[in-house]
């Protein structure tokens, strides 16, 4: 038996370190050729480094949220044959022969194996409770108690998550209420008091949650935001919406807002290209782009992504929707590729029906531009000296100061909002 070590690959485009999210094994797991050792991140893609050889875990070379250079041990397989230990030690003036396998109590000589680890998900949580003389049960574990031990204790509203049972498997009895009241009272004047919650909970910021705050602050520290909110009246725009799903939806698929809203986008930047561009402020150089590569930001499970359209100049409003479809689950089903969460030139992000009034949305550096889109509701609005109901719907937009001044900003959307309420232009060249 030998021991094989894998170091972290140099998984191209001049990335010298990643960040280990997860770990697919643990110390002691058989793996087989191909198998998948761990996933790492970086750009907010997240990569999965295989076994090249069959083998036993023996050792890790990190946990979950530690940042590997290129070239770092990941990990440790006890293989059948020699292994390559010689390959990874530095070298020697005289061949060496190869080591013999530890004793399965003996250590690594180069790192510490690391205790098997839970899925990031769980393990990032460090939940502590301070003791308050009450035993108390961990967050989202359920009391054992009769129905009508349950009617006893809400009667007298005690809160059973905080009552000790001396029952059968935990079971809580009417005593043990009794014996509960008795302890509070000695503490409050009221027995109807509800009991105090006091634990704490630590989160690592680690994974995609580590990369959204490190763009997000990235952003806010080099650029200077301006913001610029305009009402536009949807009315007619979400009619030819609905004109266009009654007659095309069975054979080309419903449209939502969001392609309408793209397609505004993609016809004002023609005559505003200094909002569909990107500054690189080391070298003091704006590049403006002909292509309109739409980043769409996408909430998912892990936190906020953003895959991006290509070429949306060239999409019709049906191709836009079946993108955003795709986009949309690649980057919540965590399949979006490196290519798809990089490169786009302006962004949109709405919040949907949760979208509010107003919003003050984050620029995704080094774009120079963000709209935000909110909630549209149906609201009175005086039209011709008629109080009549329309469907109006705010645009929040940011915008880099250093590129884009603040007549252009209002311009911009000023346009974007002339295609939207005169929706029949959207349609022509």
């Amino acid at each position: 038996m030998g021991i094989y070590v894998i170091k972290m690959p140099d998984i191209g485009e001049g990335i010298a370190e990643v960040e280990l999210a997860a770990w697919s094994v643990q110390v002691g797991d058989t793996v087989i050729e191909d198998q998948s050792l761990a996933d790492v991140m970086t750009d907010k893609a997240t990569v999965e480094i295989p076994s090249p050889v069959a083998g036993k875990v023996i050792a890790l070379g990190g946990k979950a949220g530690d940042v590997l250079p290129v070239g770092a041990e990941l990990i440790r397989l006890e293989v059948a044959g020699e292994g390559n230990l010689r390959e990874a030690a530095t070298p020697t003036t005289k061949p060496e022969p190869a080591p013999a396998a530890p004793p399965p109590e003996s250590k690594p000589a180069v790192i510490e194996p690391v205790a098997p680890q839970a899925p990031v998900q769980k393990s990032a949580l460090a939940r502590r409770h301070v003791d308050t003389g009450n035993r108390q049960r961990t967050p989202g574990e359920k009391p054992l108690a009769s129905p009508a031990v349950r009617q006893y204790a809400w009667d007298r509203g005690i809160d059973l998550q905080f009552v000790f049972g001396s029952g059968p498997a935990g079971r809580i009895l009417r005593e043990d209420v009794d014996t509960y009241i008795a302890g509070k009272q000695g503490v409050t004047a009221s027995t109807t008091q509800r009991a105090r919650l006091e634990w704490e909970e630590a989160i690592p910021v680690i994974g995609l949650r580590r990369k959204i705050a490190q763009k997000m602050q990235e952003a806010k520290r080099h650029i200077p935001h301006f913001a610029y909110v305009e009402e536009l009246d949807m009315s007619e725009c979400e009619a030819v919406r609905q004109q266009l799903n009654a007659k095309y939806a069975e054979a080309r698929g419903k449209l939502t807002l969001l392609p309408l809203l793209l397609r505004a986008l993609v016809l004002a930047v023609r005559d505003f290209p200094q909002v569909n561009a990107r500054y690189d402020d080391e070298a003091e150089v704006v590049t403006r782009y002909g292509a309109v590569h739409l980043g769409i930001a996408t909430q998912t499970d892990g936190g906020l992504m953003v895959p991006v359209m290509r070429h949306a100049e060239s999409l019709d409003l049906w191709q836009m929707a079946a993108e955003i479809a795709r986009l949309s689950e690649a980057a919540r089903t965590g399949k979006a590729t490196r290519d798809e969460l990089s490169g786009s030139t302006i962004t949109i992000t709405s919040l949907g029906p949760l979208g509010g009034i107003v919003s003050t949305p984050v620029i995704n550096y080094p774009e120079v531009a963000i709209v935000g889109v909110n909630r549209m509701v149906e609201r009175p609005v005086i039209r011709n000296g008629q109080i009549v109901a329309r469907q109006m719907m705010n645009l929040s937009s940011s915008f880099d100061h250093r590129v884009v001044d603040g007549m252009d900003a209002a311009r911009f959307i000023q346009c974007v909002r002339g295609y939207l309420e005169a929706p029949a232009t959207l349609f022509v060249e």
